[in-house]
């Protein structure tokens, strides 16, 4: 009997940790400085660049090496139905990503823990 309570107060405590953790929300103001790095895969997964044909036929250049260490301005951010938070990066140094973009999208929270983006 004591060991069923123990488990289900476990089960209890675990439950209750996992839901507060799904609920946080990284807090973030404009105007915060944020860096671009290297991807964890071939490309960025929660940074939303636009794809390379369109960067080609916008007479930019397609090249993912040039946004590496830049440094980026939240200039926009927004909350989800889910929970997540949308911001609206910009480059600090007033130019545009790829030559024709002056602003990109990311999911904070993801691009944060996946090392994307560093604060």
């Amino acid at each position: 009997m004591i060991l069923k309570r123990l488990y289900f107060g476990i089960f209890f405590c675990l439950c209750a940790v996992t839901y507060a953790q799904e609920g946080q929300q990284v807090p973030i103001q404009e105007g915060t400085i944020l860096t671009i790095a290297q991807p964890t895969s071939a490309e960025y997964q929660h940074i939303h660049f636009p794809r390379k044909n369109f960067i080609i036929k916008r007479g930019g250049i397609a090249d993912m090496k040039s946004v590496l260490g830049k440094e980026v301005e939240v200039v926009a951010f927004s909350y989800t139905d889910d929970g997540e938070t949308q911001v609206t990066l910009k480059r600090t140094d007033g130019k545009k990503f790829f030559r024709n973009f002056k602003t990109v999208d990311a999911h904070l929270e993801d691009a944060l823990s996946s090392g994307e983006l560093i604060k």
